[in-house]
């Protein structure tokens, strides 16, 4: 079997709900990221073998084939585009590099999209004369009423459940746009799109704005904020996924090795901690003890699930998010997966050989996405 290597990763910028993408449509988006790629590896349009991007929002359809054509990939690559919530991106990702590792393909463009401000609004057929169609906001992640609650909810049973207190939720979030305003990502990390060339949400966020902030959901222990639940946004990332022989080909200088990778299952009443085990098993069957993990990249949709997966996980948190997380950019759903695979990939850039990064990401409904990767 052939091994998978990750040789080129671009995003746009993230920016919040109804900012500067409220008009880039969500194809668009990702056709920025993947002509970045594609030049920045010089690969031939026609030597793609696929297109994978998560997506969650778009309302049906193949945006990832839209994205393809509209990025000037020839007609014969074929596109898909998979479902997984947040999980879709990063496990986009992986499914390329099964494709590469079973010998199946040579060239994989993975990742993920979103876009917030161009979502469709949902709403169900009526059921027969006279009633009103129903408007809804989300589709059932568990078939059990009473195990599928709201994220935010939820969030805030985790923070109460694993006693992560609402200070060490505001800590986290502060650390979070510290680093993203210290570490910002650049030109060769980020394609500028519709004038943006950074992230946008960043900010110089304080103690005593966060001990300000009403609970969206819990009690004054253990309550999340405004502060401590990424914003909804929009956004695109990219990876290319090739062979051994297809890096070699390239000349790629500083190719990223998959390890391995995980998905898992788990309860859907307690969806955060999910990527606990899918990390500790790809761990586990790799040999590999948590502290050797110099690079983690663990999704913050909210500051309690992020803690509770890095205290589980058992990654030392000066590795974690070194150029912040979701809580300071963003959560573009489908994409966000797939942005953490491509801040791996650049903070892993500058590392020795030989270190060991993780990106791991929890789902709606219980799910848990983690790969491991080595320079």
């Amino acid at each position: 079997m052939s091994a998978a290597y990750l040789v080129a990763a671009r995003r746009t910028a993230v920016a919040p709900r109804g900012g500067a993408f409220k008009a880039v449509e969500v194809d668009e988006l990702a056709a920025a990221a993947i002509m970045a790629v594609m030049a920045d590896t010089g690969i031939a349009a026609a030597a793609i073998d696929d297109v994978i991007l998560g997506n969650a929002l778009y309302g049906g359809g193949n945006p990832a084939r839209l994205a393809a054509l509209r990025a000037g990939l020839p007609d014969h690559v074929p596109a898909l585009t998979i479902d997984g919530q947040c999980c879709g991106g990063l496990d986009a990702v992986m499914l390329a590099a099964e494709r590469i590792i079973g010998g199946g393909a040579d060239a994989v463009i993975a990742g993920g999209v979103e876009s917030f401000s161009r979502a469709p609004l949902r709403s169900r057929r009526p059921r027969h004369a006279g009633e009103a169609p129903q408007p809804y906001d989300r589709p059932p992640f568990a078939p059990w009423p009473e195990r599928d609650p709201d994220m935010i909810a939820a969030a805030a049973t985790l923070a109460e459940r694993y006693g992560i207190s609402r200070a060490r939720q505001d800590e986290f979030a502060i650390l979070s746009h510290r680093k993203a305003l210290q570490n910002q990502a650049g030109a060769d990390e980020i394609v500028s799109l519709a004038g943006l060339a950074h992230d946008a949400f960043p900010r110089a966020l304080t103690a005593a704005v966060c001990a300000r902030l009403a609970p969206l959901a819990g009690d004054a222990a253990f309550g999340v904020t405004r502060a401590t639940v990424a914003v909804e946004a929009d956004a695109a990332a990219v990876l290319l996924v090739v062979s051994e022989r297809m890096a070699r080909r390239l000349g790629v200088r500083w190719p990223l090795r998959i390890v391995s990778t995980a998905r898992r299952g788990g309860d859907p009443a307690m969806p955060g901690t999910a990527p606990i085990a899918a990390a500790q098993s790809l761990l586990a069957a790799e040999n590999i003890a948590p502290a050797r993990i110099a690079v983690a990249e663990i999704m913050e949709a909210f500051a309690a699930q992020a803690i509770a997966c890095v205290d589980g996980i058992g990654v030392s948190l000066s590795a974690v998010n070194r150029g912040g997380g979701a809580l300071a950019r963003g959560h573009p759903i489908g994409a966000s997966g797939a942005i953490l695979a491509v801040r791996l990939w650049h903070e892993m850039q500058a590392q020795p050989a030989g270190t060991l990064g993780l990106a791991a990401i929890a789902a709606a409904g219980g799910l848990g996405s983690a790969l491991l990767a080595t320079v």
